[in-house]
Order: C-alpha cells, then structure tokens, then sequence
C-alpha cells in the first residue's frame, strides 16, 4: 500500500527562534477542562460497556459535555456553594444493540453517570457530589447514517466518520514544556502537599526574545485558608514553586506572577469553596480549552475539534489528533536535525482510517541538515503510525493518552 505521504520545508521559522510566543493551559479543574475530562472518562466507560457486552465498540460520541456555573460564598475558613454548578453530558450512544438473534439493551445513561461521579470524585474531591454539582445525562439515540458508515461489521481499520483533519507538533519549546509542566506540578506533587491549590490552575506563557512572562490563575481552597497574610502566603508559595520549574527547564529569564487580578486593599482575592471558578460563574464546553496535546499553541497551525469525548475507533476529530501529535514526537525523537516538525493528517469520509486523503509533514531543519537527507526516514515512520492506527484506539480506551 502506498499512502500519500509529503514532506516538505516549512516556510517559517521555528517556534523557538520567533520574536514573540503565546503559550496557555487550562488546568484539571477548569470549567473546559472538567467538561473535557467528564466527556473522555463517559467515552472510556461507554468503550468498556460495549466491549463487555456485545465484544465491540458501538456508535457514541459524548463530546458535547456542557458545564453551567453555579453561586458559591466563600469565607475564610470555609464558605459554602449556594447553587450547585450543573454539568449536562449531551450526545449520542447506541442503547439498544441486535447481536446473533439476540436482543441486548444496555444501560447507557447509568453508566455515563457512574463515569462523571467517579471522576469528580477523584480530580476535584472539594465537590460534593449531588450537592455541589449536578450531573444529568442526555443521550440520543445515533444517526444511522453514522452507525452505516461506522461499520458495525467486524473490519480491520475501521472507515472515517468524517472528512476533517489533526494536527500535531514536535518537540515542544522551553515556553511550552514551563506551561505544561507548571500545571502538572501544581495539580500533582504541590497540591498532595498543599491542599490550599485547587485544580483550577491556569497557565499563561508569553516569551519575548530571551524573556519568559509566565501568569498563573490559582483557585484557592478557603477552607485552608485562615485570613488575608494566609492567603498572601499561599500566592507566594505557588509563585516560588512555579518559578523552580520553570528556571529547571531554561536558562532564558523567566518571571512569575500568580493571581494578578487580586486587590489586596479592597480584600478581593481568588478564594473558592471547592477550588474551581466553576463554583461561581464561570462555564464550560468540551472542546474549548486544550488541544489533543494540553497546550493551546497560537503559534502553531490547530484542529478546533475538540477530542475529548469521541468515540475512539473513527472518529477523525479524536484519532488524527493523537496520532499526529504521538507521530511528531516519534519523528522528532528517531530522526536528528529536525528543530521544528508539524503534521497534517487529513481523512475523506468513508475511506480506511489507514489512509489518509494527505499525510503532510513540514519540517525546519538545523543549519547544516536538508530536508532531502530526512524525507525517506520521516516517511517511514509516519507510515508505520499510520498502517498502526487502531493502537490509538486501544489506547484511548484503556486511558493511556491524555486528550486535553
């Protein structure tokens, strides 16, 4: 089989080398975020059930999750939600299923909410569930339109559900990595030991030349927060910590600033009950936050799919976003002389996931490498990703990659 495979030079220049470098991610507990991870824990769940049931995955998709902020008083202390935040799970999943002259209805709804309350429970433990948020699902049944050219007879590489693209990136820059890896810190090794940082943690990087300006939103717990000079305290660790990873990860000049919308003197500070802005105002969608990678790159070409939440084995808008984002890393760690890689990965509707209408990989290469030495070598491997594909489903169902 011969796919259509490109490799070219891109015509600008790298990420790294540019003037100016936008870099944001929204963390764990996000209103966008919530939904995304809601979505992609049903989707899981959803991969499970059918494949207990009836031995394959059916026709879903749960990527239209939608978040409406509730009212909260927060207090020194601890506060209190008044109006609990309401999270809806919309979209569409097979219920009922024919198999060998048997009938098999399968409890879609239960098993989506089981999902939500299991997750929340787990990346947001300051809600409580039922009280604090509501969880309601709204599933229809799927277009049989979808359901035909999902094929639900048992093929090799499934057909694309839609004509539609992923984009993917490699290797990440400083600016980049500082984003993800402060976020990741924040909600992993600082928050087990500083309970204060909810997982509303929001992370903004701009460079400018050699200097790193990296802006961080943290919600703050008030329940361990005892007055103002606490809270005061709990920024300026967070400031520290934040500035530690990043100094790790560059030599360039970096400065940290956390929570830059607090007014000291009038005492308005960012303090939250149950450490999400979801709490008080702030909604969500899936879709609207991180790309497949966890980062929002303006700098870099983007799918405005939202990944979270579809149905792994073909649909576009989830696959061709993993596996170009998972191929440039594999390019850029097998091949030397790449500075700079993007993929394109473009389907027709109908036509085996395997095969892509167009594979297009541009690169910047260092001084002294053409993109002519590389091409055979980029090549090979994007093929091997490509006639692998269905590993991206097997993965995604069994929660070995990340979607947002």
């Amino acid at each position: 089989m011969t796919r259509n495979i490109q490799v070219s030079e891109l015509d600008r220049q790298a990420v790294e080398d540019q003037q100016v470098e936008i870099v944001e991610r929204k963390g764990i507990g996000h209103p966008d975020s919530i939904c995304d991870g809601i979505a992609e824990s049903v989707s899981r769940a959803l991969s499970q059930l059918y494949l207990d049931r009836v031995g394959k995955v059916l026709h879903y998709n749960t990527d239209e999750t939608q978040l409406a902020a509730g009212r909260a008083a927060p207090a020194y202390g601890g506060g209190e939600v008044v109006e609990p935040i309401y999270i809806l799970i919309v979209g569409r999943a097979t219920k009922s299923y024919e198999q060998d002259g048997r009938q098999y209805e399968l409890p879609v709804d239960s098993t989506a909410l089981a999902a939500a309350r299991e997750y929340l429970n787990e990346n947001i433990p300051e809600l409580e569930y039922g009280t604090d948020v509501v969880v309601d699902v709204r599933l229809g049944e799927g277009s049989g339109d979808l359901q035909d050219v999902f094929g639900e007879d048992e093929v090799q590489v499934p057909m694309a559900n839609d004509t539609s693209f992923g984009v993917g990136h490699a290797p990440l820059t400083e600016t980049e990595t500082i984003v993800r890896e402060i976020e990741h810190g924040l909600n992993g090794e600082y928050a087990d030991e500083n309970p204060v940082v909810g997982p509303d943690v929001k992370v903004m990087g701009k460079r400018e030349g050699d200097q790193i300006d990296v802006t961080v939103a943290v919600a703050m717990v008030d329940a361990y927060v005892e007055n103002l000079e606490a809270y005061k305290d709990a920024v300026a660790a967070v400031r520290e910590y934040a500035l530690g990873v990043a100094r790790e990860r560059t030599d360039r000049e970096v400065s940290v600033e956390v929570n830059t919308a607090d007014d000291y003197e009038e005492g308005s500070v960012y303090l939250t009950v149950t450490g999400t802005s979801a709490e008080q105002g702030d909604d969500g969608s899936v879709g609207r936050g991180n790309r497949a990678n966890g980062l929002i790159t303006p700098n870099r070409p983007m799918s405005m799919e939202a990944t979270s939440g579809k149905n792994p084995v073909n649909h576009i808008g989830k696959i061709y976003n993993l596996l170009s984002t998972a191929t440039a890393e594999a390019v850029v760690e097998e091949v030397e002389g790449i500075r700079d890689l993007q993929l394109r990965l473009l389907s027709q509707i109908g036509r085996p996931i395997d095969q892509p209408h167009v594979a297009d990989a541009q690169v910047v290469t260092a001084d002294d490498i053409e993109v002519e030495d590389l091409e055979a070598d980029v090549t090979e491997i994007v093929d091997e990703k490509l006639a692998n594909v269905t590993e991206i489903t097997r993965a995604a169902i069994e929660g070995e990659l990340s979607t947002f």
